[in-house]
């Protein structure tokens, strides 16, 4: 078993100790510096990162490897990257890039194939003068989606 095997397997099974965090991104350089990045659905503290660190580190032999390690939660405005990352995220604000557009708009829903943005938009009356506040929906595939981030609102 190569070393990115061994670590990889003691990182799935610690985190089939903890269902509510999964996976964003794992890389292992060719200096055996090793970083992990989690999300969950319930948010990542930093008690889940120690036990994932002492999963994996209690597990790998120093002697045979040495390494680094670094264990991480993703960041604030990361691009999401999986489906669980969007659902978790429904009823926050994302901005959203695609081929044609960027919109900025809040997420009602997320499914295993498309999201929904839902925002408030100023249009002409269709009937007279002056403007009305149009509430406007839209759904966009994944395979559509260039980038999405979740907003930071300090409000």
């Amino acid at each position: 078993m190569t070393f990115k095997e061994q670590v990889e397997q003691q990182l799935n099974n610690s985190l089939l100790e903890k269902p509510s965090l999964f996976l964003i991104d794992i890389s292992i350089s060719d200096s055996y510096k090793i970083v992990v990045t989690l999300d969950g659905d319930n948010g990542v503290t930093l008690q889940d990162c120690i036990d994932v660190t002492r999963a994996i580190e209690g597990n790998l032999d120093r002697e045979a490897q040495d390494y680094s390690l670094e264990v991480a939660s993703v960041g604030v405005g990361s691009p999401l990257k999986l489906v669980r990352q969007y659902i978790k995220n429904i009823g926050r604000t994302l901005i959203v890039k695609t081929n044609e557009a960027t919109i900025e708009a809040a997420l009602t829903a997320a499914d295993d194939t498309k999201i929904v943005l839902s925002w408030e938009a100023r249009e002409p009356k269709k009937i007279g003068k002056g403007k009305e506040t149009v509430l406007k929906n839209q759904e966009i595939p994944y395979n559509e989606i260039k980038q999405a981030v979740v907003t930071v609102n300090f409000n």
